[in-house]
């Protein structure tokens, strides 16, 4: 059985560096056995992929592909604190999507960051969700994602 690490390797995935915070705050906190990382927005290289509201000026597939890309600085954040490779459990998935009046496809958005913990972790990446749609997210980024890691 390959580790969290091994896994990401063989998927060809390199996690990011750690999102600087964009407020008051810190990526993420460990706290006994659970990490808890703040809301991720989809940072690439430091630059935000994409603002707008999904449905709207940002297309549930494209969202779909940032709500993969917040995962992977959740994971990030987790990995500053514990290492990739301590976490035991993806135990909850927390997902906004800026949504455009009428748009209902959150959960389908929010999938690419839940398949990406099942592509990593396997069954211990299975995990209690919640797919909220707002009125606006910060710097008008599409999609946030914040992260329960159990760790070991």
């Amino acid at each position: 059985m390959s580790t969290p690490a091994q896994r990401l390797a063989e998927l060809g995935i390199t996690l990011p560096e750690v999102a600087v915070p964009v407020a008051a705050y810190v990526p993420a906190v460990r706290s006994g056995s659970h990490v808890y990382t703040s809301g991720q927005l989809p940072f690439v290289n430091g630059e935000l992929a994409a603002t707008g509201k999904v449905g709207a000026e940002v297309s549930a597939e494209d969202a779909k592909a940032y709500a993969r890309t917040c995962a992977l600085n959740a994971l990030a954040a987790v990995h500053a604190l514990a290492g990739v490779d301590a976490i035991t459990r993806i135990v909850k998935v927390v997902g906004f999507v800026a949504s455009a009046p009428g748009f209902g496809g959150q959960p389908g958005v929010i999938n690419g960051a839940s398949e990406l913990f099942g592509e990593v972790f396997e069954q211990a990446g299975t995990h209690a969700r919640s797919a909220v749609g707002v009125a606006e997210l910060p710097l008008g980024a599409p999609v946030e994602v914040e992260l329960i890691a159990e760790v070991g």
